[in-house]
């Protein structure tokens, strides 16, 4: 039986009937597909693979080439679930058609259903080029990675007046350049109510309180394989446990020649045994 994908009717939709949006951010096929059959609506590919793919200190040295490799696996793998690509640091802030020609490479080549884009200010003119090329984008303020070097690290976005009339202001003015769907990171809970209720497009909150349309987490926090999280993360699993114990074990009875027994062992045919071995004598082997 087909599924119908989800696509950004379906989020508009799903917010005027006041029911959330789950989205996660994961980047390979297995988990994609495990995520897409659990029902989530979103799955962002996003620049955060930095860290528990990666191993890199932020999200500033992944490239276009290593999105693109990661999203193709989780497009694979999900039936319904819209497939976000997450574009990366300098892919689309030097000009609007540098953003376009990566954009639609998201799409033409690793089959992403829309793309995300951190940012306002300058970034609303390339987000309108995206657009009006075709490609559907999902916006992303308050707390933007990307833009670290510029902020001085990571911290709540929002905090006082001037800056949560601005995060108001800039979520108005994305909504009007085109964006479907809007992330609001590290953000007062008061200034994302007030946003949500402004706008038409749905929100998802990351780390941005309970009155957003949607939530998205990294798969690789919420499951606890990622051993320090933001205040905002809520373990649902501690599958980094459960993984180390399994390795614990494996080392152990390999090493006691515990494993492979029998059971977990091919075996010739007893007719083709005994040929086999008399093979062997005449070969002196």
């Amino acid at each position: 039986m087909k599924t119908e994908r989800v696509i950004p009717e379906t989020l508009l939709d799903m917010k005027e009937r006041g029911e959330p949006i789950v989205m996660i951010s994961t980047y390979d096929y297995i988990t994609a597909k495990i995520a897409d059959e659990c029902g989530v609506d979103v799955i962002l590919v996003g620049d955060s693979l930095a860290g528990p793919i990666l191993g890199l200190p932020n999200t500033l040295g992944v490239t276009m080439d290593e999105m693109l490799h990661h999203t193709r696996g989780v497009a694979r793998g999900a039936n319904r679930a819209m497939v976000v690509g997450d574009m990366p640091f300098m892919s689309y802030q030097t000009c609007s058609e540098e953003a376009v020609k990566n954009a639609g490479r998201f799409v033409k080549e690793a089959g992403a259903h829309a793309v995300k884009v951190e940012g306002s200010g300058a970034m609303v003119e390339r987000i309108r080029a995206i657009v009006e090329a075709g490609i559907p984008v999902m916006g992303h303020i308050g707390l933007t990675p990307q833009w670290v070097l510029e902020i001085g690290g990571y911290r709540v976005a929002g905090k006082s007046l001037e800056a949560a009339k601005k995060l108001v202001e800039d979520a108005l003015l994305l909504e009007k350049v085109g964006v479907f769907c809007l992330v609001l990171e590290c953000v007062p809970w008061q200034v994302a109510k007030a946003i949500t209720e402004r706008l038409r497009i749905p929100t998802i909150g990351c780390g941005a309180g309970p009155y957003c349309d949607g939530q998205v987490l990294v798969l690789h926090d919420l499951i606890g394989v990622t051993e320090k999280v933001p205040k905002f993360v809520k373990k649902y699993a501690e599958v980094g446990k459960e993984i180390s114990r399994a390795l614990r074990e494996f080392r152990q009875e390999t090493k006691e020649k515990k494993f492979p027994t029998m059971e977990h062992s091919y075996s010739m045919p007893a007719e083709e045994e005994e040929k086999f071995i008399s093979w062997l004598k005449t070969r002196h082997l």
